[in-house]
């Protein structure tokens, strides 16, 4: 079980016991127990001990001792003699469960919510609802609607969608998903064993940590630097074999950076002469800022049998078109396949009817979805440069969201005390198998109703606070 220290605890604690009024063991419970809900403290974490979270916090410990029988009795901390005191996510039965990357989406009302990137739809969407014709379903209706590997049809577009990138694909090679986040969780489910090693960038996608900790795998960090992570990864085998490596080459979330030519075949090199398996998330490969297409994937420098790519419709489209697919050998599809039918028999099939044909769309959605992206991103850079906050970043190549450095600002800290002031934002530590990052958040910058500009005066103020307590 993982143990939070108490200096981290009291960081993410920062500005508690001003976030209302009342008795401060009942404050300082109601913290603890909005981080588990929250996933900033994973389920199952094993608290300090009371005195060492008392002297952390500057508080006695009796009020330590009275906020962790609260939780107790509400369910949400677990004692056990000689193990510690574990906090756990979903509280008494009943109570729901909202957790990591997940609490990003149905919020509350009245929070500016920063802490997903997801995208508006786009109105193809709507266009290739309207021309979905009668003939189509008629057709779709003569099967059962049980397709756990995916609409025949879809399947053979995803598959020129790749050979189009210069893949050679076929359709028995391709696992349609609910979106791409499935097929993480897939590929992690089939792929990896608990205490399995598993290499990840730093930082990386937090979906991807949230899947690979939840199945128990043993992460080990390298640069999200393409020609010195390969260089890191070559050092790594020398000492251990790990069982995949998980990276992002094409668009890396949450930096935006796409891996350039040099970087890619530094990494290929490496893994292919190491005989690597390897799952490239090419998730944001659509919404590069500059580029009529999606770069050529990885995958096409590697083994064709050790290689998984993960792709989806959904952040191009809109995120309400849950269709995701994984590129993998047949032996593989087959084996992720088994494990779908046993939670998804099958994606919607009209959702599969409207992939294909919105995959004949891309150059035009491309086109649409970058013009915004452009814009959106230089509005922002203006308005982080009027602010005059002193924070750092380098442009995207493309995504959503900056990856910002608040200097000498605490991340977790700054973003507990944002949210206790209604603005949601996620910190740097979250997408990190570590806990590095601790002076960087996540920004997105695509929004269309001026949250950002309402949000940026809370997050600076917040920031300045952080660095004055820390």
């Amino acid at each position: 079980m993982e143990r939070i220290p108490p200096t981290r605890l009291s960081r993410l604690l920062t500005g508690w016991s001003k976030d209302g009024t009342g008795a401060l063991p009942a404050l300082l419970a109601a913290a603890l127990r909005e981080l588990a809900e929250r996933g900033d403290v994973a389920p199952g974490t094993v608290l300090p001990s009371q005195r060492a979270l008392a002297a952390a916090l500057g508080v006695s410990r009796s009020t330590v001792t009275a906020a962790y029988g609260l939780l107790e009795a509400g369910g949400q901390l677990e004692s056990r003699r000689g193990s510690g005191s574990r906090l756990r996510g979903s509280g008494a039965v009943g109570r729901p469960v909202t957790e990591g990357r997940l609490a990003s989406f149905g919020t509350r009302d009245g929070v500016i919510d920063l802490s997903s990137g997801a995208l508006d739809g786009l109105p193809s969407v709507a266009a290739a609802a309207d021309a979905l014709s009668a003939a189509d379903l008629t057709t779709a209706l003569t099967g059962d609607g049980y397709l756990p590997y995916g609409l025949p049809e879809l399947r053979e577009a995803i598959a020129g969608y790749h050979r189009s990138a210069g893949l050679p694909t076929s359709a028995d090679q391709i696992l349609v998903t609910a979106g791409s986040q499935q097929a993480v969780w897939l590929i992690t489910q089939g792929l990896v064993e608990p205490g399995d090693t598993v290499v990840v960038e730093d930082p990386t996608y937090r979906g991807a940590l949230e899947a690979l900790r939840a199945r128990g795998a043993r992460l080990v960090p390298l640069p999200a630097d393409g020609p010195h992570g390969a260089a890191a990864l070559a050092r790594l085998t020398g000492h251990v074999r790990p069982r995949l490596v998980y990276l992002q080459p094409s668009l890396h979330n949450p930096t935006g950076r796409a891996a350039d030519e040099a970087a890619r075949r530094a990494w290929a090199a490496v893994l292919t002469d190491q005989g690597l398996y390897t799952v490239e998330d090419n998730a944001y490969a659509e919404l590069a800022l500059h580029h009529d297409a999606a770069p050529a994937p990885l995958a096409g420098l590697l083994p064709p049998a050790a290689t998984a790519t993960v792709g989806t419709l959904s952040k191009l489209f809109w995120g309400g078109l849950r269709i995701g697919w994984i590129r993998a050998s047949t032996p593989v599809v087959r084996r992720l396949a088994d494990i779908k039918k046993s939670i998804d028999l099958s994606c919607p099939v009209v959702d599969q009817l409207l992939a294909v044909t919105l995959l004949r769309q891309l150059p035009e959605a491309r086109a649409r979805r970058r013009a915004r992206l452009r814009e959106r991103l230089a509005e922002t850079e203006r308005l982080l440069r009027d602010q005059d906050t002193g924070w750092r970043w380098l442009r995207p190549d493309g995504g959503s969201a900056l990856w910002v450095e608040l200097p000498g600002a605490d991340a977790e800290a700054t973003a507990q005390l944002a949210r206790r002031a209604g603005v949601l934002i996620v910190p740097g530590p979250a997408f990190s198998a570590v806990d590095g990052f601790r002076h960087h958040v996540r920004l997105p910058f695509a929004d269309r109703d001026g949250a950002l500009a309402r949000a940026l005066p809370v997050l600076v103020d917040c920031a300045e606070r952080s660095r004055a307590a820390h």
